[in-house]
């Protein structure tokens, strides 16, 4: 079937994970999402299927679980709706999601994918282990402004803009204390509201420098291809042209924040009109509502909606 015309698959990241988010897809498309869901068994070496069907909330959270459950349930919707003839014209994920998107581009196989996430997981996992790390969304201020904020706090804490997700939110990140004040002086300049967010790690921030050569010395032992579809790169919100650049990236986005507007500025300048989002979240679906005007933005994350978009093809 010929390519869906501008369309953007996007794919979530941490923190779209529920318990039971697989289930509907292995009951109703056994096949195509039980490959998926067979690689990654196999990838990890335990059964992330009966995680994904009836783990509790409490285990399917924790970053090392999460990171390979989102990746494997986004894939499995791939697989999914790519049967029926999904041909998207560009892809993008938000943080983790990036590594879904590199599988759609053939960058990656799935199975690498899946391994390095679980890894990936580890490693933000021991981070959070030593430093009480959180992060916050603030609302109603200009990043520009939260970013003089954050610089301004001690230098003996960390809070840095972790995510520039719309013009009026923005996500901060660090330690613990430092991200409270940060919160505290952006209410005392007018922020809406500010809502801490319930993550097992302070990602996105200069927190996670520390991991950074361990996870690239990983990066260094899988195979990268030269993309066959364009990616949006959330590090940079530009597409990624060639391997080495897929895997520098994405040590960078370690610590380095998601620059979520500029991804779908730049989607909008590729004449993106339909905007898909591929997985177990609605996020990134509601953002792009949001942000766009007039545009077609559907999601993924349940029968309902997996039926209607397949109607499509």
């Amino acid at each position: 079937m010929s390519s869906t015309p501008k369309s953007l698959a996007m794919f979530p990241g941490q923190g779209s994970q529920r318990a039971g988010m697989a289930e509907f897809l292995l009951s109703h498309y056994p096949e195509a999402a039980g490959r998926i869901f067979a690689t990654a068994d196999r990838a990890l070496g335990f059964s992330l299927t009966e995680l994904c069907v009836s783990g509790s909330a409490t285990e399917i959270a924790c970053t090392e679980i999460a990171q390979p459950a989102i990746v494997a349930t986004s894939l499995a919707v791939l697989e999914v709706l790519s049967e029926k003839g999904f041909r998207p014209s560009l892809v993008t994920g938000h943080s983790l999601g990036e590594y879904t998107a590199l599988v759609a581009a053939q960058v990656l196989a799935p199975q690498d994918a899946i391994g390095l996430v679980r890894r990936r997981g580890e490693l933000m996992a021991r981070v959070s282990d030593k430093v009480p790390g959180a992060m916050a969304a603030i609302f109603g201020l200009p990043v520009e402004l939260i970013e003089v904020i954050c610089a301004g706090l001690p230098a003996d804490g960390v809070a840095e803009v972790a995510n520039h997700n719309e013009a009026g939110q923005t996500v901060i990140s660090g330690t613990r204390n430092t991200v409270a004040q940060a919160t505290r002086i952006a209410v005392a300049y007018g922020a809406h509201r500010v809502v801490e967010l319930d993550v097992s790690a302070p990602f996105h921030c200069s927190l996670m420098d520390e991991i950074e050569d361990e996870f690239a010395a990983e990066l260094d032992r899988y195979d990268f291809a030269s993309p066959r579809l364009p990616v949006i790169s959330s590090v940079t919100g530009e597409p990624v042209t060639t391997a080495e650049e897929a895997r520098w990236l994405l040590r960078c986005q370690l610590a380095g924040p998601v620059r979520w507007v500029d991804v779908l500025t730049t989607a909008q300048l590729h004449g993106i009109t339909d905007y898909v989002e591929i997985g177990p979240g609605r996020v990134l679906s509601g953002l792009a509502n949001r942000m766009i005007s007039g545009a077609s933005v559907r999601s993924t994350n349940d029968k309902r909606r997996v039926a209607a978009l397949l109607q499509t093809y």
